[in-house]
């Protein structure tokens, strides 16, 4: 039993490792995981973690989670099992509870690549950054950054990615990297100048359309200040717009004006129609609204409706 539970694990671990690090493979990840498993565990142990395994990839992930908690009543310092719960809190829309765990997993092992990409990941469902715990984890990690920049790469969140470069020690991936954002950057930013010329001029005509670009760039910018007064203007003008409402919501939550953005935010969710995508950002930025107001009750019951997958 112990044997193929090894074999299981590792096989896992490589198809998740390659998938996400083509560029950069994380520093013996798989060898030391393993390493985990091939210590003298007992049987109870290994009986539950690999009926976990067996009931996430089944997508049971309510029943994941009830095993892997008692794996880790079982080896409480076991970081594969943080990262365990980590992934089936995710799955299951409990995200608070992955951010313990996924922060637990990186604090532990803050070189692994597959710990720090799943932390991102939960924290971009809740609308936050890795800004939000990086007081939790070792940031002066040269190696964490290197991995994190990576991580923002591959999400196109390119800026970002260059910043945490910025401040890492020079070696051949920092530099490696830094290029291929740079040739990024250069293609999106010609692509956007094409996109505006063709556009520039049926936005003109259109103040529906002038105020959403000019409430994308604004959020885009984090300029929260304008955007709270440019919102409130469209909203003037075109009172049955959802993306207003939840402008200004995004704009008062930022700007620690919770209860107010709250009022506005549910008052959007009466003009969605079949909109999931807004839908999710609405529904995003309320839970961080509760989550500033110290109800995780109500956060909770907002994150869960977020649809995956958009």
């Amino acid at each position: 039993m112990k044997k193929r539970l090894v074999f299981f694990v590792l096989g896992l671990l490589l198809i998740s490792v390659q998938a996400l690090a083509q560029e950069k493979e994380p520093d013996s990840t798989v060898e030391q995981t393993a390493e985990l498993f091939l210590d003298n565990y007992s049987d109870d142990f290994q009986e539950i973690f690999f009926e976990g395994l067996k009931q996430k990839g089944i997508e049971n992930h309510d029943k994941a989670i009830v095993l892997f908690v008692k794996c880790k009543k079982l080896d409480a310092t076991n970081t594969v099992v943080d990262h365990e719960l980590a992934k089936a809190y995710l799955a299951d829309k409990q995200y608070l509870s992955a951010q313990e765990y996924g922060v637990s997993a990186v604090a532990s092992e803050p070189e692994n690549l597959w710990y720090l990409d799943t932390l991102v990941k939960i924290l971009q469902k809740q609308g936050n950054s890795i800004d939000a715990i990086k007081s939790k984890i070792p940031f002066k990690n040269d190696k964490l950054k290197e991995n994190l920049a990576l991580i923002y790469y591959r999400n196109k969140d390119y800026e970002t990615a260059m910043q945490l470069l910025k401040n890492v020690k020079k070696s051949s991936f920092s530099s490696n990297l830094a290029s291929k954002i740079n040739d990024s950057i250069k293609k999106r930013n010609k692509k956007s100048k094409k996109e505006t010329f063709s556009t520039t001029s049926a936005i003109a005509l259109n103040p529906l359309e002038t105020y959403k670009t000019q409430i994308r760039a604004l959020i885009s910018d984090s300029n929260t200040n304008k955007l709270q007064k440019v919102s409130e203007e469209a909203l003037e003008s075109f009172p049955s717009q959802p993306y207003f409402y939840y402008a200004l919501g995004y704009a008062l939550t930022k700007n620690n004006s919770s209860s107010e953005a709250i009022e506005i935010l549910e008052s959007a969710l009466d003009y969605i129609v079949d909109d999931i995508s807004l839908s999710n950002k609405i529904y995003t930025v309320l839970a961080e609204a509760y989550i500033a107001l110290n109800n995780s009750v109500k956060a909770n019951m907002y994150l869960r409706k977020i649809k995956s997958g958009l």
